[in-house]
């Protein structure tokens, strides 16, 4: 008897010890490992984005509403920054969110497990961030760098500053909401210039999403997007 009580004392002993392990190495150890990542990352893409020469294109106004609309608050030509997507994996963007002292977090392409573990990544079914349309952005809240773990102090005004090839766009919260993880609604397109941030909810679960959905309100493109809101307004 005495020494099956030992037995059962040291096996819980050492389970106790791999929990703990295990939930540190997940809290604190991922984080080292993405650290180590965003700052090649960073590096890479910085040179990466000094090496590019944006293009754009001419749109007429009148020819692109067609008949119909009210152009008083447009200008007769805008201009499109164009942007090709990398591949998935690769870092192709800075983030920079003053309210939560974000500054220059490097998002990838792609929300598989293995990039999601490099920081932030972007949905690629949906459009580039600084482009006409919703683009989403997900990435972790409690593991692998914590991206997110702020998210729920997000307010509407607050600022969402996005740099990438197309130059540099900022958005501004309008709202967030907490749906569930079948609710895909929140990454249907959207007429404007949108940028739709995702993560779990609560902290330390997955039950839940936190969707924080923002604007454009400044950048490149920004005229482009308020034709395109004009053009596709019913989106």
């Amino acid at each position: 008897m005495r020494y099956r009580v030992q037995v059962l004392g040291w096996t819980l002993i050492w389970s106790g010890l791999l929990i703990f392990g295990y939930l540190g190495y997940q809290l604190f150890g991922t984080d080292l490992i993405t650290n180590g990542l965003q700052a090649e990352a960073t590096t890479e893409l910085t040179e990466s984005l000094e090496d590019v020469e944006p293009e754009s294109v001419s749109i007429d106004t009148e020819k692109f509403l067609g008949p119909g609309y009210e152009l008083d608050e447009l200008p007769e030509i805008v201009e499109l920054v164009s942007e090709e997507p990398v591949a998935v994996g690769e870092s192709f963007a800075f983030m920079t969110i003053p309210r939560l002292d974000i500054d220059g977090l490097v998002v990838h392409e792609g929300v598989d497990r293995e990039t999601l573990k490099k920081g932030p990544g972007h949905m690629t079914t949906t459009p580039l961030p600084g482009q006409p349309g919703n683009a989403v952005i997900s990435g972790h809240r409690t593991t692998y760098g914590r991206p997110f773990f702020d998210f729920d102090q997000l307010a509407p005004g607050d600022r969402i500053e996005i740099e990438s090839a197309s130059g540099i766009h900022v958005y501004e919260v309008r709202e967030s909401q907490i749906v569930l993880p079948t609710d895909v609604w929140v990454t249907d397109e959207r007429a404007g210039g949108w940028l739709t941030l995702t993560t779990c909810n609560p902290k330390f679960s997955a039950r839940e999403r936190l969707i924080v959905f923002a604007e454009m309100v400044s950048g490149p493109n920004y005229e482009y997007t308020q034709l395109h809101k004009t053009k596709f307004a019913d989106l």
